[in-house]
């Protein structure tokens, strides 16, 4: 699969990663085809080589033919879209972004998102822009897009209702969950650049690509100083260093425990820190039967967790090893089930789901408060995550952010 990696660390507008892949190499033809379809003979799209504070940069021009365009409403293009002759994919990536931007801009207007009118980022040029990225990624077969924190910038920007604040409120409310920074003076996101990466591609440093090409994509200002570019580094995904890390395991045989106090134990050792603890019964001398308590934990962690051990159960010694931990990098989304939501565990590497398992406490108090057996609720959560497109060796959803805790 091939990945476009986009550099964001001086912003983004649509325009700006339009160009950045024009210049990777991409078909001007295929944008414009794509274009076309859904506006017709509307705009013009050519480039332009430039340089932005010295470096070279392909700036991506979209003309509006018509000197009065009409604000159009987010369910209006949407109609257009679908009524376009587009590739699958294009269609369905730029009604994503769309709708993306529709719900931002609906939230700081206080309207609903159907009615949306794209009068603060332009109807035909921010159609062209968008189109065309999702048309320009298509023809270079790229499958998956990530992007680093973005810069949005400071300041104040003139807009249609008067002077706003930057980053301005959609931008905002679009960058929910993804880390951003000032960057520099002025507005260097705008709604449509942020709705791009926030529907297409997950936030990431540069991952480990075995490169295959680049591009560069320029801003309207050449700024002194600040090269005012988009970047973007397209290539195939390497695998990546198994990322592993030191532990201690501790481990004592008891055999003279009351049963009944083993959940607490656990509990308590979890509590005290250890990443996991669990019991293998065993068959000790003369027959007698018995559990082997182990523990997992940081090496820091190793001396109050074996004072645990021996304070909790009544072994007299615990054995300690070192260990070399290899976890997958993991997050947590709620997907609704049954009038409620379960959190489901996400594993992932290299832009590739790898597990997908429901929190069985979420599934547990859900069927409990829905009056369902866990059974039927635990097949329906497996089911919405793979409805909300958590798939096992499949891609994240486009724009899917993951959270840090259950």
């Amino acid at each position: 699969m091939t990945h476009a990696w986009i550099d964001v660390s001086a912003g983004i507008a649509g325009d700006m990663l339009l160009g950045a892949l024009l210049d990777a190499g991409a078909s001007l033809d295929a944008v414009r085809v794509a274009v076309a379809a859904v506006v017709g003979d509307a705009v013009a799209i050519s480039t332009a080589t430039v340089t932005r504070a010295g470096l070279r940069a392909t700036k991506a021009e979209v003309g509006l033919l018509d000197d009065d365009p009409p604000h159009r409403s987010w369910s209006s293009i949407e109609a257009m879209l679908t009524g376009a002759g587009l590739a699958d994919r294009v269609r369905d990536d730029a009604t994503a972004v769309f709708a993306l931007l529709a719900r931002a801009e609906g939230h700081v207007h206080g309207v609903p998102a159907a009615d949306v009118h794209f009068h603060e980022v332009g109807a035909l040029d921010s159609i062209a822009d968008v189109v065309g990225v999702c048309a320009a990624l298509h023809d270079l077969g790229i499958t998956t897009v990530s992007s680093g924190a973005v810069a949005l910038g400071s300041g104040r920007v003139r807009a249609a209702h008067g002077s706003i604040p930057v980053p301005v409120p959609a931008v905002v409310e679009l960058s929910r969950g993804r880390r951003v920074l000032a960057g520099g003076e002025g507005e260097l996101t705008t709604p449509t650049g942020m709705a791009l990466l926030a529907a297409l591609g997950e936030d990431e440093d540069l991952p480990g690509l075995r490169v295959t090409g680049s591009g560069t994509g320029a801003g309207t200002r050449d700024v002194a100083g600040r090269p005012n570019v988009t970047r973007v580094v397209v290539g195939t995904r390497t695998a990546a260093a198994v990322p592993r890390r030191s532990g201690v395991q501790l481990e004592a045989n008891v055999d003279d425990l009351d049963p009944r106090l083993w959940p607490g134990v656990l509990a308590g050792l979890l509590a005290a820190g250890a990443d996991d603890a669990w019991l293998v019964p065993v068959l000790m001398k003369k027959g007698r039967p018995a559990h082997v308590l182990t523990v997992l934990a940081a090496p820091e962690r190793a001396d109050a967790l074996e004072a645990e051990v021996v304070a909790s159960t009544s072994t007299l010694g615990v054995r300690r090893s070192d260990c070399t931990r290899f976890a997958l990098p993991r997050g947590w989304v709620d997907v609704a089930v049954e009038g409620g939501s379960v959190a489901v565990k996400v594993g992932h590497a290299d832009g590739i789901v790898r597990q997908v398992m429901p929190e069985f406490d979420t599934v547990a108090a859900l069927a409990r408060a829905s009056g369902r057996p866990e059974r039927t609720t635990l097949t329906a959560a497996l089911a919405a995550a793979a409805d909300a497109g958590w798939v096992v060796g499949a891609p994240p959803p486009p724009g899917a952010v993951l959270r840090d805790t259950p």
